[in-house]
């Protein structure tokens, strides 16, 4: 199958990819890209490893065509930290033992960033609703829940 063009802008840099039209975003993202951060879990759009944000939403990139992401802002876990200092999720993670085996850890860090940037007080209720589409085998999820509060903490400055 003859490869076509994508043009995106991945962690605020352009890319053109030539890509086979059967290529996921996460394929596009860890193959073409060389960002290995994002995982594949599942393949199915069911354990939310494969997390990035799509125009500031929290997207499965397993089962989303890179096609799919035609023109679009891609944030990936790579992108989050800030002019290489970890972001306030990223750091409230390693604070709050919210990382086990950590395969879970970029994809629950990626939409819990997008819960903060649209609610920066959110309640315990509305953390575990946002990171309803993300498995953890590990945690058990209060070491998590417990991160994403320190974090929306330290980013309003509580």
């Amino acid at each position: 199958m003859a490869k076509q063009l994508l043009s995106l802008t991945v962690n605020g840099e352009r890319h053109e990819l030539a890509v086979d039209p059967r290529d996921t975003l996460l394929r596009a993202i860890r193959d073409h890209l060389g960002l290995t951060g994002t995982k594949e879990g599942c393949g199915e759009g069911e354990c939310g490893s494969c997390t990035v944000l799509l125009d500031g939403k929290p997207v499965c990139s397993c089962i989303m065509l890179a096609l799919d992401a035609e023109g679009c802002e891609v944030t990936t876990i790579e992108g989050i930290a800030e002019d290489g200092k970890l972001h306030p999720l990223q750091q409230a993670f390693v604070e709050h033992g919210a990382i086990q085996c950590g395969f879970c850890t970029p994809g629950m860090i990626v939409s819990a960033k997008a819960l903060l940037d649209e609610n920066p007080d959110p309640t315990e209720d509305e953390i575990r609703a946002a990171i309803v589409g993300n498995l953890c085998r590990c945690t058990g999820y209060t070491h998590i829940v417990n991160a994403v509060k320190a974090a929306a903490e330290a980013m309003s400055g509580r």
